[in-house]
């Protein structure tokens, strides 16, 4: 499977099959990736299951064959979070812990905090925060268009 190829619309459509566990039509996945129209839908689900990704039923309705990893993703059950997110996570307790040494310093007399470490905890904050802020976006941009 070509991974680089699945993205935009065709990586929506896959994430939705995958969030709703259940086999879908192109009506349903027209909605549920807000599509513009059915043909749209029909396409990308054509290019999925040509990766091998899904398979069509006697009905006529699409179903997951495989889950494969997504780059700069992680799957999380059913839901694809951006990897952003975890990096975000990781600076999060690295700025917890430093919040709770500069505390520390004010209530044992013998902690003396130099400024470097109070410009390195500014620093960590805001690569918390936009990590934080970039994997919303991406986390929102893939999943707001699915219900």
């Amino acid at each position: 499977m070509a991974n680089e190829e699945l993205e935009g619309n065709t990586l929506t459509v896959y994430a939705y099959i995958v969030h709703v566990a259940k086999p879908v039509g192109t009506r349903d996945v027209t909605r549920g990736a807000n599509l513009s129209s059915t043909s749209v839908a029909h396409r990308h689900l054509q290019k999925l299951e040509e990766f091998g990704l899904i398979e069509k039923n006697e009905y006529g309705d699409y179903f997951l064959k495989e889950k494969t990893s997504i780059n700069g993703h992680v799957w999380v059950g059913r839901n694809l979070v951006p990897r952003l997110m975890f990096y975000s996570f990781f600076f999060m307790g690295a700025f917890g812990a430093e919040i709770a040494i500069i505390a520390l310093s004010y209530l044992i007399t013998g902690i003396v905090i130099e400024t470097s470490f109070l410009f390195l905890t500014g620093m960590t904050a805001v690569a918390m925060v936009l990590f934080l802020i970039e994997g919303i976006l991406l986390y929102r941009k893939l999943n707001s268009k699915q219900t």
